[in-house]
Parts: C-alpha cells; sequence; structure tokens
C-alpha cells in the first residue's frame, strides 16, 4: 500500500535508489495524555502511529482489578481491564488510517489485551472498515502462573532496586506482567496486521518493532540498529515531553505551551533518527528538549530491552534546523536472557489528613499537632504500619499576603486494618477522629482540609520489580483476521548481564579554581536537568549547553557532591553514575531513593519527577564567566 508521500511502505521501500526512513509519530505517554492523538498524527506524513498508555501504576491498578475479578468468579459481562481512554482516541482515526495507510502498535490492553482487539474489530467493522484494517494483539506478558511455578522451584526474584528476594517479601502476589519487545509487533507486521494491541510491551517496544518490520533488520545480528530505534522509542514514548514537555528550559516556550506538539521519529536504516514534531504546534524540538527525554528514567550507560541493550555514552545530537534533531552514535548489544516483571500485591489500605498551618513557628505548631494526633491514637499506632507527619512549606519573612505564610500538614497513614481508616464519619473512633478531635485544642491558627475524604481509606498496592527469564515467556502474536497464532521464540543471540551496571567519576577533571571567580546561586541558573522514577529508583541527569560549562559539571558534579546537594534527602544508598558527553550530560541514579513505588508512596514524590527541580534549586558556587550568559 502506498503511503501518504506516495511511496512504498514497509521493507521494499525506498526513495529514489536508498531505502528512505520510517516515520513513527508517538501519541501517548500515558492514560493522562490528551485525546487528540491518533487523529491529528494520522493527518500527518507519518507511516505508523505508537502510544504508551501504562506505567508501573495502571499495571497494578489493572491487575489487581483483574485478580479481584477472576477470585469472585464474576467473568460474564464485566468491565475491559484496558486503557478506558482508549477508543476515544482511536475510533475517530480510524477511517483515516484506512485511506493513509497508515498502521498502529499501542500497548493500551494493560491486563485484557485481547478484549481491547476485539472491542477495535468491532470498531472497524462498524465504520465499515473491515477488510482495510486488520487487527492482531500480543499475548505473554501476564505471567502470574509463571512466577509461581519459578518460586516454587526456588527463582529468588531479587529485587532490582534494593535486593531482597521475593518469598520474603511479605505480600501475595496478585498479578504479574513482564516487559516483551518489538519482535511480536514485528512479525505482526509482516503478517498483514495495521493495528497491533499489546499489553506490557515496553514503553519503546512499539518503535522498535515497527522498525525492524519496515528496514527487514535481524534481530540476531543488527543490534546497532535495534539500538537505534529502540533509543528512538525512548525519545518519543512519552509524548510531548521530547517535544518541551517537562523541559528545565521552559521559559523559552511559553508561546504555544497551551498546545505542546507531538513528536514523529524518523528512523533510518542504519538506526540513526531525527526527531521532528507535528507542524503548527507549540514545545520545539531541539538538542535541549531532546537531551532532556534520553535522561528520562534510564538506569546507568546501558539501556536494557527484552530485544537488545543499547549503550549510551557515545550518544550525539545535531540540530539539523528548526524543530529537527539528529541522533547517532547509539551502540548495541545482544538482548539480555531476562527481561523486568513488575508484581503487585495489595498493601493494605491508606489514609490521610491535611491541617492547614499559618505564619510564625511552623516547627513547633507542626510538632503540637503531630503530638496530640499521636496522643489521640495512643496504642493503636503500632497497628499502622506506616504513620508520617510531614510540614510542607514555610512562611516567608514580612509575608506579602496570606496565601504565602500557608503551609500544609499532613498525616500519613497505612495499615492491613481495615476498620482503622474504613469510616469517615467524624463518630467512628479511627484515624479521621483521632485527627479530627484535636481541633478545639490545636495550635494558633491551625485549621482542618474542609473535605476530609481522604482520612477515609483507599486501597493502596505494592509493587516488587525483578527479571525473569524470557526462555520462561510465552510471547504470541495472534492475528484476529483468520484466527492464527504465531510463537515469538526469544532470540538465540542473548547474553547474561551484571545487575549492577558501571558506575564512574569523570576522568581528568579539571580544577574548580581554573573557571574563574564565582557566585553563589541555585545549580538551576544554568544547569538543565531531568529525573524520574523506575519502581524505588530515581535518576536524575544534569546538562549544560556550552563546552566550557561542560569541562566544569563534569569535574563539579561527583557522587559526594550530590549525596551533598540532597541533603536530608539522601537515604545511604548507592549513587551510580556516569557520563553522556556528546551531550554534555551527567547522570546519577539513586538507588531505592523513592518510597517503594507509586501505588504505595508515602511521598510527595511519588513519580521521582520532582528530585532535579530541588537539585536545581540548591545553591553552589557557579563561575561568573557561565552567569554572564543569562539564567536559563
Amino acid at each position: 500500500m502506498a503511503a501518504a508521500n506516495g511511496l512504498k511502505n514497509g521493507p521494499d521501500s525506498t526513495n529514489g535508489s536508498f531505502k528512505r526512513p520510517i516515520r513513527i509519530a508517538g501519541s501517548s505517554g500515558g492514560f493522562t495524555d490528551r485525546q487528540r492523538a491518533i487523529h491529528s498524527l494520522a493527518q500527518c506524513d507519518v507511516d505508523i502511529i505508537v502510544g504508551d498508555w501504562m506505567s508501573e501504576c495502571t499495571m497494578s491498578w489493572h491487575g489487581a482489578a483483574k485478580s479481584s475479578i477472576l477470585a469472585k468468579g464474576d467473568t460474564e459481562a464485566r468491565p475491559g481491564l484496558y486503557d478506558p481512554s482508549f477508543m476515544a482516541n482511536l475510533t475517530p482515526a480510524l477511517p483515516l488510517l484506512a485511506e493513509k495507510g497508515i498502521k498502529l502498535a499501542v500497548n493500551a490492553g494493560a491486563s485484557d489485551t485481547e478484549m481491547l482487539a476485539r472491542e477495535v474489530e468491532r470498531a472497524v467493522k462498524e465504520g465499515g472498515l473491515q477488510g482495510r484494517l486488520k487487527v492482531a494483539w500480543i499475548q505473554g506478558d501476564e505471567v502470574l502462573d509463571v512466577v509461581n511455578k519459578l518460586l516454587k522451584k526456588g527463582e529468588k526474584f531479587e529485587n532490582i532496586c534494593f535486593g531482597g528476594d521475593l518469598k520474603d517479601w511479605g505480600f501475595e502476589p496478585l498479578a504479574a506482567q513482564c516487559y516483551l519487545g518489538g519482535a511480536g509487533i514485528a512479525e505482526a507486521f509482516r503478517q498483514g496486521a495495521d493495528i497491533v494491541i499489546c499489553g506490557r510491551v515496553a514503553d519503546a517496544a512499539p518503535t522498535v518493532g515497527a522498525a525492524m518490520w519496515w528496514h527487514g533488520w535481524n534481530r540476531d545480528v543488527d543490534f546497532d540498529q535495534l539500538a537505534g530505534s529502540l533509543i528512538a522509542g525512548h525519545l518519543i514514548e512519552c509524548s510531548s515531553y521530547v517535544c518541551g514537555g517537562y523541559y528545565s528550559g521552559f521559559k523559552d516556550l511559553f508561546n504555544g505551551c497551551e498546545n505542546i506538539g507531538f513528536p514523529i521519529a524518523e528512523v533510518f536504516a542504519d538506526g540513526s533518527c531525527a526527531i521532528i514534531k507535528e507542524p503548527n504546534t507549540g514545545g520545539e524540538i531541539s538538542v535541549g528538549t531532546v537531551t532532556s527525554q534520553l535522561l528520562y528514567e534510564i538506569q546507568g550507560p546501558q539501556y536494557f530491552g527484552s530485544d537488545v541493550v543499547a549503550v549510551l555514552e557515545d550518544i550525539k545530537m545535531t540540530q539539523e534546523g528548526k524543530d529537527r534533531v539528529l541522533v547517532t552514535g547509539v551502540k548495541g548489544k545482544p538482548p539480555p536472557t531476562t527481561t523486568k516483571v513488575g508484581i503487585t500485591a495489595h498493601g493494605g489500605y491508606q489514609a490521610e489528613f491535611h491541617f492547614i498551618l499559618v505564619g510564625l513557628d511552623l516547627e513547633q505548631k507542626a510538632e503540637w499537632t503531630e503530638r496530640q494526633v499521636r496522643a489521640s491514637m495512643g496504642e493503636n499506632i503500632s497497628r499502622f504500619s506506616c504513620l508520617k507527619f510531614t510540614l510542607n512549606g514555610s512562611c516567608p519573612s514580612d509575608p506579602p499576603n496570606q496565601d504565602v505564610a500557608t503551609v500544609d500538614f499532613r498525616v500519613f497513614a497505612q495499615t492491613k486494618d481495615r476498620s482503622l481508616v474504613v469510616k469517615d464519619s467524624i463518630e467512628v473512633p479511627g484515624f479521621n477522629r483521632w485527627c479530627l478531635e484535636n481541633f478545639l485544642q490545636s495550635c494558633p491558627g491551625a485549621t482542618i482540609e474542609n473535605d476530609i475524604r481522604q482520612s477515609a481509606g483507599k486501597e493502596f498496592f505494592e509493587y516488587w520489580a525483578a527479571l525473569i527469564p524470557q526462555s520462561e515467556v510465552n510471547h504470541r502474536v495472534l492475528l484476529l483476521w483468520e484466527e492464527k497464532t504465531i510463537e515469538i521464540p526469544p532470540s538465540p543471540s542473548m547474553q547474561t548481564y551484571s545487575r549492577r551496571q558501571w558506575s564512574y567519576e569523570t576522568s581528568s577533571p579539571v580544577p574548580l579554581s581554573t573557571f574563574g571567580p564565582t557566585t553563589r546561586c541555585p545549580l538551576g541558573f544554568r544547569v538543565l536537568g531531568r529525573s524520574g522514577d523506575k519502581a524505588s529508583d530515581a535518576n536524575v541527569g544534569f546538562f549544560v549547553r556550552h563546552a566550557d560549562e561542560w569541562d566544569w559539571l563534569r569535574s563539579f558534579l561527583t557522587t559526594e557532591k550530590i549525596k551533598q546537594l540532597l541533603g536530608p534527602e539522601y537515604n545511604g544508598d548507592e549513587v551510580e553514575r556516569f557520563e553522556i558527553a556528546g551531550v554534555r550530560a551527567v547522570h546519577f541514579l539513586l538507588r531505592d531513593h523513592l518510597d517503594r513505588s507509586y501505588n504505595a508512596t508515602s511521598t510527595y514524590d511519588g513519580l521521582g519527577k520532582n528530585v532535579c527541580e530541588y537539585l536545581r534549586a540548591k545553591w553552589v558556587d557557579i563561575p561568573n564567566k557561565f552567569l554572564r550568559r543569562g539564567r536559563i
């Protein structure tokens, strides 16, 4: 079928005498993303639209809900445990996909991939597009039975963030999903599929699968090419992040910030890629925005996928024009013998209560409030698995208005005993009552929040990240138009890798005194950065725009300096460091820095996104010659 630009799609596609790049559009970075995406991108000159609708958070939500339904035996006419927003995003775009021959691969299937695939097939038929859009789905990511089988055989499922064996976790696994790669997606396209619905394939896997199919790469040999597509997928997997979303240089992008564009990756036959964005939208594609996304949620110098391992240290980026960045230098290694598996368990119930404190002596007011609440709880404190009192905010000197003098004092609790938090009635003894009853003996200016629904307990889920042998995963492609199943065996080229990546300080550091006089000010005045999470690990990367600033940054930002800047936030665990000189970046992995994972965290920064901006706000000595270039 001809593409929108009149050229031929697929492995035989050419542009004159050479094979043209595949143009892959990123339509979603999560279930909260904008629903115009697929239809808007289908109007662009693209070959394939991909999208990521899953996260560790949604894996737990959907997996636990499915476990509950199956345990009750209530499987008739049940709701589909796939992304509830996906069909509203896809359906308006179906006619355009058919008309222009644009393919689609997404992981919106969550814990009911087949059900979503059949829903898509129904929408295709209802739209009169039967025969023009063929639907396939990917099976094999739900592996609770495999995990239980291997546990009985002695498999430890060591936690990849903090160690420890799964059998010692203290929770009963309800669901388990492993991260599949792109090989199944590539096979689905080879078989003629137009729409491929997946569950937990890795975020970048749809891009890998699309490029593997298009360019006809050999998954057992073409590791540099596959690695390049893996990084291209990483760059567009979070939609508008790479176009200026979450960018620490955001102040330059206010014009059009209401509608930041979605990205498009042109993946070439050698695995290099160019990142662009949909036209006539806000944001930008610059070396800065692309570097920012590159640094997001990576774990070290190697980026692991089920199909290939990408080495990041030699990556280079070139601004080829307005809103176009070329990415080169990615090196590939054989795929690992294992893939990541996320295991969900019911953690118990959690509740929180908020007091509003104002003005002077805030620390003493917080102490007063905490002592009263603890006294009300009495011996019941031991029935909570987590109880935290947190003062958030501060009052500036001579506050200009009352709002800026106002802070939040949060009481957060988790317990396996539902009776402690089940009621939100003020008459019933329990968490809500123990907080509320101190109101009339509280410190001066204290106010209780006017909506106390959060003090009624909700379920929360614990999450365990480990590795599972790829040889134990039953990866399959199912073609709905002919009820055919195709097995996808793991690559025979798999290789065993260390659980820990290499970490190092900079080579040949430059004495900081050689950079001249300095001024003490926030790090973020001249340094950009980005942070994220993987389970309970947080990663944070910093980068600069100029070569002389790079020598300063790499010499200044040591692991000890990061620990110092973290201050009381440093938990004493490992901090791993590496560099990507081609984009002037220093990256740190903060082991087990977050409290468990998003669904169980007792902190405000459940996704690790705040770490970088906290560190950029810390004051350091910056050379004056850099500051003269202006503040970021």
